[in-house]
């Protein structure tokens, strides 16, 4: 991604909480047969250093990507949209689009079977509870096992990445918080990540 430096994202515990609010991601590869994308929850490995990703690919997206054979690229799409000109000076009049976006780079490692159902059992555990009456995979352990055996997990350590919270920084102060107060009403978490980098700046 090109862009002024003003928008590059280089500190890690913020891509890192990027990831966290945002662990639905785009995984390309380059394969010999071109470009393939998949579609596949995230989420950190804690204990790690750096930033370390596991996850799980379907079987047939694994071979499609020849996962672990090679680099990936894991895109992350935070907090994004449409910042019209009506809320800048009178005479700009070019609008844009603000967006919080990290391209993480690493070759993936394999999974054992264990490691892998470990893994699906922690994505389970994570999204599930927060909801009323969430399940685990403990609860059926022979099925969710069998299922299992349909999905190829991986742990990605993150060897390189260009991130970008492009946030309207080149705007006035007065423009900038007419951005927020206009994004508030469609656009409410981007809204609040333009105040959280603003109060950062001040601070």
């Amino acid at each position: 991604m090109h862009s002024p430096t003003r928008y590059h994202l280089t500190d890690v515990d913020e891509i890192k909480r990027l990831i966290r609010k945002n662990p639905w991601a785009t995984l390309v590869s380059d394969t010999d047969n071109g470009l393939v994308a998949s579609h596949y929850p995230v989420l950190l490995d804690d204990a790690a250093d750096g930033i370390v990703l596991v996850g799980h690919f379907g079987l047939g997206d694994a071979r499609e990507h020849d996962l672990g054979e090679h680099e990936i690229l894991v895109i992350i799409q935070g907090a994004h949209g449409y910042v019209s000109s009506s809320w800048y000076e009178r005479q700009d009049i070019v609008p844009t689009w603000n967006h919080l976006t990290a391209h993480l780079y690493g070759t993936p490692q394999i999974l054992t079977d264990e490691e892998n159902y470990a893994t699906l059992s922690r994505l389970t555990e994570h999204f599930e509870g927060g909801m009323p009456g969430g399940h685990s995979l403990a609860e059926d352990e022979e099925g969710t096992r069998r299922l299992a055996r349909g999905t190829r997990g991986y742990r990605l350590e993150v060897t390189r990445f260009d991130a970008r919270a492009k946030l309207s920084q080149n705007k006035s102060e007065p423009v900038q918080e007419r951005i927020v107060e206009g994004l508030a009403a469609t656009y409410p978490d981007l809204a609040e990540e333009m105040r959280r980098s603003r109060s950062a700046r001040e601070n």
